[in-house]
């Protein structure tokens, strides 16, 4: 895993390169103080094959991945990594095409568990998509 002091946008998506979320196209552009914000560009991938609109873990592999970066950013000292224990998504709206744009806060930053809250809104129109919360577990390394 990256040093967190060197967790930037760009470090984020070059070396976030061929594991999953890359593959559906998340883009982190923000990492700052409780908040990280991402995006993806809605393609054919991100669809239902039976219904053609956006495919749920298409919003919420969006939403944990931005939880993701912000719970690593935010580690206790001495913590080593993180393992998301728990994970809910309210989904509103849908959409075909365009931008889905994430936006990631933290909620409560504790020495073993951290509460992250995410919006993922389509850009084009403004509508709320989905509202996830997740759960992250930190770990330690063994002493």
């Amino acid at each position: 895993m990256p040093e967190r002091s060197r967790l930037t946008p760009e470090y984020y998506n070059k070396t976030g390169a061929g594991f999953l979320p890359s593959y559906l196209g998340v883009v982190v552009t923000e990492i700052g103080a409780g908040e990280v914000k991402a995006h993806i560009v809605i393609t054919g991938h991100h669809l239902a094959s039976l219904s053609g609109v956006l495919h749920a873990g298409s919003i919420i592999t969006l939403a944990d991945a931005a939880c993701g970066v912000g719970c690593f950013a935010h580690l206790p000292e001495g913590a080593g990594s993180f393992t998301t224990v728990e994970l809910k998504s309210n989904f509103l709206s849908n959409a075909r095409e365009g931008t889905l744009e994430c936006s990631a806060r933290v909620t409560h930053r504790g020495k073993s568990t951290q509460v992250w809250d995410a919006t993922v809104v389509h850009k084009e129109s403004g509508r709320t998509i989905a509202l996830f919360r997740c759960t992250q577990f930190i770990m330690y390394p063994k002493s």
